[in-house]
């Protein structure tokens, strides 16, 4: 990044200043040659806001003060810096270099200072949410392994199947809430390249909704796709967990909720996924940072449920964005919430 950096700059600098040599030559010749030294300095001015640092922006003021002196100031083809003019012109460029450098400077720490800030409250949010949901499964999972421990002579098979059952759930869902963050982190920190393979929708949709209703059997999913084969370039394993961290999202806050509507169709080169359920809407004030990984660290968690921090959204923001798709979601008019993302099809040939 670095090396890429500097042949930018190298690049921009000598795009610059051969443009301002040749408008210079065209100046000459219409006779204008007092303004060759203010061309110059805009071209110093330019260099210095476009390129890091100051070596870039004080290099081509040097050049500019060579150039000017020996090719646009009589007498021509020889320096002469004994002329008042000359080295006001040479400190008027350097002093444009130095403090548009300072200035490029500063702003761009402040924006790496501004940056690493908001991310370090992000993370600090994040670790504060997941830290207050995990509270309430492993508090489940020790009592009922304590009481069946302690007390499994005097329970009768019924109260201990049920606390098996709630063990065995607030299990799953500690494995779902690490698999999310595995899956945010790697690919936040580069680790994981998404690495696209051709997916036919049907078998993608069959292996979420076969996953999904195995874990919740008694909700009832309104599924809509399209007719023809459809054929998606993708790592079918993040978008599957997307899907079902969407469905799930529905069933763990839409509150009131009895249906969900899984949709997928096509425009053009784009295949869209829809997933919207008839529960509670999102808060308008919410929406916007409904994928920020801290959205539910916001709300009350009073009842005890488990909350997911929205840790499952931002999840889906990072896979999608990763695999240079879109996701946003908005509220129906008739109530309920919908999360739409958008992927790239595969290019279809002449003969579709």
């Amino acid at each position: 990044m670095r090396q890429k950096g500097i042949v930018e700059s190298i690049a921009i600098t000598t795009v610059i200043l051969v443009s301002t040599t040749i408008l210079s030559i065209q100046f000459l010749k219409l006779e204008v040659a007092e303004h060759i030294s203010t061309l110059f300095a805009f071209a110093v001015f330019i260099i210095s806001l476009l390129t890091d640092g100051y070596v870039y922006g004080i290099v081509s003021a040097v050049i500019g003060v060579f150039a000017i002196n020996y090719a646009f100031k009589f007498p021509y083809f020889a320096f002469d810096f004994i002329k008042p003019e000359n080295i006001i012109s040479a400190i008027i460029m350097l002093t444009i270099a130095i403090l548009v450098g300072m200035l490029t400077t500063r702003l761009k720490e402040y924006e790496i200072s501004k940056t690493v800030t908001e991310r370090e409250r992000m993370r600090a949010n994040l670790l504060r949410a997941i830290s207050h949901d995990i509270r309430t499964p492993l508090t489940t999972i020790y009592s009922a392994s304590s009481t069946l421990r302690e007390k499994r002579d005097v329970l009768t098979e019924d109260k201990q199947d049920e606390m098996l059952r709630s063990i065995q759930e607030d299990s799953e869902w500690l494995i779902r809430m690490v698999e999310n963050l595995l899956s945010i982190t790697r690919i936040d920190s580069g680790k994981i390249k998404i690495k696209k393979t051709p997916t036919i929708l049907d078998e993608l949709v069959d292996s979420v909704m076969s996953k999904f209703m195995a874990r919740y059997p008694e909700k009832n999913v309104t599924l809509e796709i399209p007719d023809e084969i459809v054929v998606i370039p993708m790592d079918a394993i993040l978008i599957e967990q997307v899907l079902i961290n969407l469905l799930e999202n529905s069933v763990l806050h839409g509150e009131g909720m009895t249906q969900i509507k899984f949709k997928v169709f096509t425009s053009g080169n784009k295949a869209v996924f829809e997933i919207s359920d008839d529960g509670c809407s999102i808060p308008e004030d919410r929406i916007k940072d409904i994928f920020s990984g801290f959205y539910m660290a916001e709300q009350d968690n009073s009842d005890g449920n488990k909350r997911n921090a929205g840790i499952g959204l931002s999840v889906c923001d990072t896979i999608i964005k990763a695999h240079g798709g879109s996701i946003e979601a908005h509220n129906l008019k008739n109530g309920g919430a919908s999360f739409v993302f958008v992927l790239e099809r595969e290019a279809m040939t002449d003969g579709e």
